[in-house]
């Protein structure tokens, strides 16, 4: 499940390449756009995909998680289909961005709120390996979509993906249930409801006190931060890579490189994390992925199209699909180890809600932020890279915020602890 809804999202690089390459060609839906234009599609979808976290969560507790994933599967399949015979930018924008979050909303959402409470020990390992299906999927989805470009066209590559897409979700929603105990948690609040419509209109409402604690405002801080940060390098890896010589072909492949590296990451850093404890290599991944970013990506714009500025992008391209993406990961295992199972659902679908929102502003701004002066050169993305290092490095101390308040116990009294 989560292979195919982020593997195709985490994969719309491809598609932020092509339509780049077709909005300087005359008749096309493309024609005239800005990448900042462009680049809206994906953050729709992606942005989306957070943002009605408390909806899917809601529907999947007064309904049935499998019913949730599949009708989700339904419209992720639906959207990619409509999209292929979009003729202006709005109409992707509609059924690629808009149509394609709220599928993808529904599926993900379900998976990483079920799951989290199937496992205690070996928590971070667990959401490690279920989350890698991101990487998995961007590494196997990004390639497989240039290659279906290339042979059948990207429209007729649309209506592929989106049957491929729709059976991957279809079988895979059937292993969606609640963990014994937090179903009967879930019926018990279904019961304490006065009628079922009133109960699926009702999102999860975060409790007040834990609401107004400092936790939960560091918690939120660092999910704006890191969300507006980190997919916007994984939507211009391709164009990017594209000013450095590279072909379109290339650029898909670093797409999958990026996506490999995010994989094995999240299962590596995952069983790092029961170890070591998940706050803290929340947060030492959380600072390594902005080094990588200002130690590697900007210099790669600033060197210009060279051998130099090659090596240090594919530098950055591994190392930051090893360290950001375990943010994506080790969130929601933090969110138990901070707030407890009983608020969970509620705290983990607001603040979702929030990262889709982050996302929404952050991704289009650093598109706006290439600069077209520079003739589709390295230069044109050092705004773009100084963003999104000054943003990580933000999120890193957020999270080192949320690290210290998790010490402090009943009646404001610091307790030193190593792993948490």
């Amino acid at each position: 499940m989560v292979f195919t809804c982020c593997g195709l999202n985490f994969a719309f690089g491809v598609f932020q390449e092509l339509y780049d390459d077709m909005a300087q060609q005359p008749g096309t839906p493309f024609t005239g756009a800005t990448p900042a234009h462009i680049d809206l599609i994906g953050t729709i979808s992606i942005s989306l995909m957070t943002m009605g976290a408390p909806f899917s969560v809601a529907w999947a507790k007064h309904s049935s998680p499998r019913w949730v994933s599949f009708l989700g599967g339904f419209i992720f399949g639906l959207s990619l289909i409509l999209a292929s015979f979009g003729t202006a930018l709005w109409h992707f924008e509609l059924t690629q961005g808009l149509l394609l979050g709220v599928g993808t909303s529904m599926p993900y959402m379900v998976a990483v709120t079920v799951a989290p409470a199937w496992f205690t020990a070996r928590r971070g390992l667990a959401m490690g390996i279920i989350l890698a299906g991101t990487g998995i999927g961007g590494l196997v989805w990004a390639p497989l979509i240039r290659v279906l470009i290339d042979a059948i066209g990207f429209r007729n590559s649309l209506r592929v993906s989106g049957v491929i897409s729709f059976v991957l979700i279809a079988v895979s929603s059937a292993a969606m249930s609640w963990e014994p105990q937090a179903l009967a948690r879930i019926n018990a609040e279904n019961a304490s409801r006065a009628g079922r419509l009133r109960g699926i209109l009702q999102v999860p409402l975060i409790d007040w006190h834990v609401a107004k604690t400092r936790k939960f405002a560091a918690q939120g801080l660092g999910a704006i931060f890191q969300a507006a940060a980190y997919y916007t390098p994984v939507f211009f890896f391709a164009s990017y890579a594209g000013t450095l010589g590279y072909s379109a072909t290339a650029g898909a492949n670093f797409i999958a490189l990026s996506n490999a590296c995010n994989a094995i990451g999240k299962i590596i850093i995952g069983h790092l994390a029961d170890r070591l404890g998940r706050l803290n290599t929340l947060f030492l991944t959380t600072f390594i992925s902005a080094a990588i970013t200002i130690g590697f990506w900007v210099p790669s714009t600033v060197y210009g199209s060279t051998a130099e500025s090659r090596g240090l992008f594919i530098s950055f391209a591994v190392f930051y699909g090893l360290f950001a993406s375990a943010y994506v990961s080790l969130f929601p295992t933090s969110l138990i180890e901070i707030f407890g199972m009983q608020h969970f659902a509620s705290v983990n679908g607001v603040l979702y809600m929030v990262r889709g929102m982050a996302t929404l502003v952050g991704t289009p701004v650093g598109g706006a932020l290439i600069r077209s002066s520079t003739g589709g050169s390295p230069q044109a993305y050092i705004n773009m890279a100084v963003l999104v290092s000054v943003l990580l490095f933000a999120a890193s101390v957020a999270v080192f915020w949320i690290r210290v308040e998790a010490m402090v116990g009943p009646g404001r009294q610091m307790s030193l602890k190593w792993r948490m």
